[in-house]
């Protein structure tokens, strides 16, 4: 594993040779070089949520969401080191030519693990879901394979934004996010406390908004009492790129840079992504901040470039070929996270197609072929994209002919005239007209759900005002679903989206997300039966009258929201997806196990007449306490396997935390009494029941 203590060592003897200055310097983003002690320029700031990003051209992964949607550790951890070994064949490249400037480095600002706890918010693409136990088992999966396990570390991850962070986006410079002691440690911290403690994440960054009236970046609870002291962080902390000015400019709890500057220093914000670190010198001069708090933050950062071995030491990653980046491996493993991440909402038996049954099949809809919408946000770029439409078509070659119409645009733009639209869809209700089958391709792209519009970030996205479709998006579903041919309906999205009107009149529902720049080859193998969808949801699908029942967006209880607090049936529940197979669970057992959590053990079953992958997921419940969440909670998951008629045994292990609940005050507490486990390949909750037919398997444990 890494070698911490000597990469500290090696920090503090270089930075005992810089002057105030020197220090001072290096705690920027862009950090310049140190000529006269062989300090080489670096810049801190790199992306890497599903593949590197902003860089060039890097192997594109399913957004981060999609990626959630595998529920499979394992296949995470092998995108986020194929990620990190893709930056290093690009950073050996980029230093040969001595280009050490933005998105170069190899400390990448992901993932984010904040809960996507409102469907309004935009930036909930980005993160793993809304359960804080899936987010915190992916997210150390993220951390693992991208730091590796060697003694130099691969490349440095990120968990961010530290914390209680989700929306609104709008007003996130000034916003005051209040959240009671039992929201925090039960649903907020949970993630984090797990990448720092269990994964040893290098990085943490702060978020923009304040928690509990102070600003994230610089506040003391947060990074000094929670991160350093309870947890024993050892990383560095960076700030959100240029939080640090909205402590004066937003938040006004400073009246200037130099003491934005010194608030964030003194609680323990190493490295500035933004400009208020120019100003140290100036805090320092006003007697605001000491050197040993320069010194310290310098330390911090030097250490994290030393186990990064690109310090002119040398590791075994400098040897990595440029030809890494999308080799035909990496660009296997693309094509297999989209095939294990889309998920199937409705099938009335429509799918698989079958191509021998099939003369015309209609392909319409604005995200039919959009490259745009394969990708997210925070993407790299791709040496060839395929959409829905192209994918469809190349499956369908000669064998079937393949009609395309748009449709419509992604929204109604101010400038377009009615009379255009309708000639639009007059054309996507002729194409339906001649065809045997219609895909409907819908949704929403980085344009219309992403990070607010600021310094750092200029696409002209943001939250979602509801959880509709575009209205010329729904005026085309009802139009076209009119015609009365079988027609599936497929989302690109990376939310909660009212699929009502599908989910009632369409024979098909099925969710691609942003499946990454090759998407939608997967999204046709899946299509025409080459693979079984098996994705599960990692968030709730609403309906967008939900939306009136749930507290104000700006209000961070969590009462009503996700499926631990839901008290209204869902459109689609958390947890929930189809196969063309049918895996039963046909009975389960528990007991304790030596670390203080359970052991389940329990006996699969494919029923169908398909090979598929499934999802078998443990939920839990305390009974005999007031404390627990009003729903039994994901505790366990495992992917299983399995050919038409083949059975199975599985074990699944409950950490001794899955039995604790989190009272009033916030302390994590293990009442003991009698539990309910469930297991099952969807949740215990009557909209599953309904969707499936299957219950899951009760367990009754007392403890």
């Amino acid at each position: 594993m890494f070698q911490r203590e000597a990469a500290r060592a090696k920090a503090r003897a270089l930075v005992a040779k810089m002057t105030l200055e020197e220090k001072m310097s290096q705690l920027v983003y862009g950090a310049p070089a140190i000529e006269r002690l062989g300090v080489p320029a670096y810049n801190w700031w790199n992306e890497g949520l599903h593949g590197v990003a902003r860089a060039g051209v890097a192997t594109s992964f399913p957004q981060a969401i999609a990626l959630a949607a595998m529920f499979d550790r394992e296949e995470l951890a092998t995108v986020s080191r194929t990620t990190a070994l893709e930056g290093r064949a690009k950073y050996n490249e980029f230093t040969k030519h001595d280009d050490r400037d933005i998105y170069k480095g190899l400390t990448f600002f992901s993932p984010n693990i904040n809960i996507f706890r409102d469907p309004r918010w935009g930036r909930g693409h980005e993160t793993l879901g809304e359960d804080p136990y899936l987010t915190a088992e992916l997210g150390k999966a993220f951390v693992n394979g991208m730091q590796g396990e060697d003694d130099v570390m691969a490349a440095s991850a990120c968990a961010k934004h530290f914390a209680v962070h989700s929306g609104p986006e709008a007003i996130r410079h000034h916003f005051n996010a209040i959240a009671t002691e039992k929201d925090l440690w039960e649903t907020y911290l949970p993630a984090f406390e797990a990448l720092v403690k269990d994964a040893a994440v290098e990085s943490v960054m702060g978020a923009y908004n304040r928690v509990n009236g102070e600003p994230c970046c610089g506040s003391k609870t947060l990074l000094v009492d929670i991160l350093r002291s309870k947890w024993g962080f050892a990383g560095f902390v960076v700030s959100d790129c240029w939080a640090l000015i909205d402590f004066h400019t937003g938040h006004g709890v400073t009246s200037s840079p130099e003491e934005s500057a010194a608030l964030a220093l003194k609680n323990g914000c190493d490295i500035n992504c933004g400009s208020v670190y120019l100003q140290l010198r100036s805090a320092y001069s006003q007697g605001l901040i000491t050197e040993d708090q320069v010194t310290l933050a310098a330390e911090r950062a030097f250490t994290t470039r030393y186990l990064l071995g690109i310090m002119g030491e040398g590791s075994e990653y400098d040897s990595i070929p440029y030809e890494t980046v999308e080799c035909k491996e990496h660009l296997a493993l693309a094509q297999e996270t989209a095939l294990k991440s889309c998920v199937l909402l409705k099938n009335d038996d429509i799918l698989p197609l079958r191509k021998e049954k099939l003369n015309a099949l209609g392909v319409i809809g604005p995200n039919a072929d959009s490259r745009v919408a394969l990708t997210g946000n925070y993407h790299g770029t791709s040496s060839r994209y395929i959409t829905i439409l192209e994918g469809v078509q190349d499956e369908c070659a000669d064998d079937v002919r393949v009609l395309f119409a748009p449709g419509c645009d992604l929204y109604r733009r101010k400038t377009e005239v009615l009379a255009f639209e309708n000639d639009r869809i007059a054309e996507a209700i002729t194409v339906a007209e001649h065809s045997d089958t219609v895909l409907l391709v819908l949704g929403l792209d980085e344009t219309l759900e992403g990070e607010a519009p600021d310094d750092g970030n200029s696409m002209e996205a943001g939250d979602k005002p509801d959880l509709l479709l575009p209205d010329v998006q729904r005026e085309l579903l009802t139009r076209v679903l009119a015609v009365g041919k079988p027609t599936v309906v497929i989302l690109l999205a990376g939310s909660s989206i009212d699929l009502t009107e599908a989910e009632n009149r369409a024979n098909a529902v099925f969710c691609a997300w942003y499946p990454g720049a090759r998407g939608g080859k997967a999204v046709a193998d899946l299509l025409f039966g080459k693979r079984s969808p098996s994705g599960k949801l990692p968030i709730t699908f609403y309906h967008d009258e939900d939306l009136a029942h749930l507290p104000e967006f700006t209000d961070y209880s969590m009462q009503g929201r996700t499926y631990r607090y839901l008290n209204r049936a869902p459109l689609y529940p958390f947890g929930y997806g189809l196969t063309y197979g049918d895996v039963r669970v046909l009975a389960a057992s528990a007991g304790k196990a030596a670390d203080g959590g359970l052991v389940v053990h329990a006996s699969v079953q494919n029923i169908g007449k398909a090979a598929t992958e499934d999802v078998v997921q443990a939920y839990i419940r305390a009974e005999d306490t007031p404390h627990a969440t009003p729903n039994p909670i994901l505790c366990g998951f495992s992917r299983v396997s399995l050919e038409p008629g083949a059975s199975a045994k599985l074990s699944l292990s409950i950490a001794p935390a899955s039995l604790s609940v989190v009272d009033d005050a916030g302390n994590r507490i293990f009442p003991g009494g009698k539990y309910a486990l469930y297991i099952g390949t969807s949740q215990p909750d009557a909209r599953s029941r309904a969707l499936t037919g299957v219950s899951p398997v009760r367990v009754e444990i007392q403890l």
